[in-house]
């Protein structure tokens, strides 16, 4: 599936972190966060690192990156979203 493809597919095609990214493309960051708090992977944790550094909890981001064994990053949201997409999608 490429990245286009993940951003038209129905939710239903969907399960886990990519589904918490879904949902937080369609503007329900609720949601997202809701599937991705069920996710105990180093990938779920990637995801809500993203979505607590998307909120502005820069501490609480910080906590899931360190979980997901990655950096926390400053740079555009969206580029950070894209990146993570792609790489669950391999």
């Amino acid at each position: 599936m490429t990245l286009a493809e993940f951003e038209a597919a129905d939710a239903g095609a969907l399960n886990g972190a990519l589904l918490a990214l879904w949902w937080d493309a369609r503007g329900d960051w609720a949601k997202a966060h809701e599937v991705a708090q069920e996710i105990e992977t180093a990938d779920g944790a990637w995801v809500h690192a993203y979505l607590h550094r998307k909120e502005g909890d820069v501490g609480n981001a910080s906590y899931w990156y360190r979980r997901a064994g990655r950096p926390v990053p400053a740079g555009d949201l969206r580029a950070e979203w894209e990146a993570i997409v792609e790489a669950l999608l391999r």
